[in-house]
């Protein structure tokens, strides 16, 4: 149904070749002043596309995003002193 997406972070010496990226996916964010773009590929592709930029002269640093790979619901832990003390009523 739905592709698995993955973003990549490029790092860039020029913003010159930004049109450039654009056959590697989904062009997300552009940082004019850090010089960084964000695009989102499909997350099998991810690592192929990581190797492929940088190759580039223009490239600084590719790194793949964690997000795909990270636990994002989270459970909440009741502390036992004030689960007591909200007992008897302090």
């Amino acid at each position: 149904m739905f592709e698995k997406r993955q973003g990549i972070v490029v790092w860039l010496h020029s913003l010159k070749h930004i049109k450039m990226l654009r056959k590697f996916g989904n062009v997300h964010y552009v940082s004019k002043r850090l010089k960084y773009v964000v695009l989102y590929c499909n997350m099998e592709m991810a690592e192929q596309t990581v190797q492929k930029l940088t190759s580039y002269s223009f490239v600084k640093h590719a790194e793949p995003s964690y997000k795909p790979y990270l636990k994002l619901e989270y459970e909440s832990k009741v502390d036992k002193a004030k689960e007591y003390d909200y007992k008897i009523g302090l």
